[in-house]
């Protein structure tokens, strides 16, 4: 299964890069402020600049650095987002402890959590009656407290639908729960200089931990995650255990730190972004398209299309007018539930975004 997922996905990276060498205009990628596309690393391809950057020095300079701008006491680098949440939870909750996710949770933080050692059970998508419950429950049938761990993204990469974080925090507080938050769709796209979602709320001292993808709005490799030095100690001596512990490279510290610093001296390009986000959720109310999409103020935006082959045949549509979109597919969901999925950027332009809903228009209701 999981040779099968990753052949699958590189089979759709290498159709992507033969959409994208088409000059089709990109609808797709995650690049949500088109940091693969300027000059953002431009200086990150000096030899001198990168040979002069020590692994070890480099890293925790970057943590530190990554630390002050999303406001936490400290961050730990990873290679991947995956090789981060297996950390986590391989680590932090221990065997008494109780792990509440998200249904819909990325397929890394589901099969990462798999790996731990404590007790975890899923929540209905969104539906703080149903994890409040869950928690209730778990409290009645155990003699003495233990450590329950709350497991949500701020954006979901499926729909790009969001939970209530406030009320979430809310919940955590009351039950003294520890509030761990997925953000790799939301760094970029929220906050004054695109810390994310959580920060964007003000809630960074409710979160216990934040895990971070540097891979989709900042266009890097690795991952990290956020939160005090404790948590920090905890993660660096479990991951020091690892003789298959790979350092970042010079070259993709020098990427990073190009792109955080990029986030904090081009607002421009974010608000860019924001003015996309309201004027395509604009357009799909004046064409009628609303109910066909899952409410969303986030980058991504999916609608729900009936059967694989109609999916298939828009998508296809799309291409011949030169458009790149997502399709999600049975059996990833649920039939029925097929997806045509549309991630914004800052480079697309108004006019690309009213072309292409009223593309979907007319192939929808002729």
């Amino acid at each position: 299964m999981v040779k099968s997922r990753v052949f699958a996905g590189l089979f759709l990276y290498f159709r992507f890069m033969e959409y994208f060498s088409k000059d089709l205009i990109d609808f797709a990628s995650n690049d949500y402020l088109g940091f693969s596309k300027n000059n953002v690393f431009l200086d990150t391809t000096n030899l001198d600049l990168v040979c002069a950057i020590s692994i070890d020095n480099g890293e925790i300079e970057l943590e530190n650095h990554i630390a002050n701008f999303h406001q936490v006491e400290s961050a730990s680098i990873f290679n991947s987002v995956y090789e981060a949440t297996l950390c986590f939870f391989d680590s932090i909750p221990q065997k008494e402890d109780l792990i509440f996710y998200d249904e819909l949770c990325h397929a890394s933080i589901c099969s990462a959590i798999q790996v731990s050692n404590a007790f975890s059970c899923q929540f209905q998508h969104n539906d703080f009656e149903d994890l409040e419950r869950l928690i209730e429950n778990s409290r009645l049938k155990t003699q003495y407290p233990k450590p329950i761990f709350i497991v949500t993204e701020s954006v979901f990469s499926m729909d790009g639908d969001m939970p209530n974080l406030e009320e979430l925090a809310q919940l955590s507080e009351k039950y003294n729960c520890l509030l761990v938050i997925d953000e790799s769709q939301s760094v970029g796209v929220f906050g004054e200089n695109g810390q994310g979602l959580v920060q964007n709320l003000q809630l960074q001292n409710n979160v216990f931990a934040r895990i971070i993808s540097f891979g989709n709005a900042l266009s890097c490799s690795g991952s990290a995650i956020i939160g005090s030095k404790n948590l920090k100690k905890k993660l660096d001596n479990f991951d020091s255990r690892s003789i298959n512990k790979i350092k970042l490279s010079p070259k993709a510290i020098a990427n990073i730190v190009a792109a955080y610093k990029h986030l904090e001296s081009e607002k421009q390009t974010i608000e860019q972004l924001r003015e996309n986000l309201v004027y395509f959720n604009q357009e799909i109310n004046l064409l009628g398209l609303k109910p066909m999409f899952v409410r969303s103020k986030s980058a991504i935006h999916s609608a729900i299309i009936n059967r694989n082959y109609n999916v298939k045949f828009l998508a296809e549509q799309f291409h011949k007018k030169g458009f790149i979109v997502k399709t999600i597919l049975s059996p990833d969901v649920p039939e029925g539930q097929e997806r045509l999925q549309f991630c914004l950027h800052s480079f697309n332009t108004k006019e690309e975004i009213s072309i292409l809903l009223g593309l979907l228009c007319k192939l929808v209701f002729g």
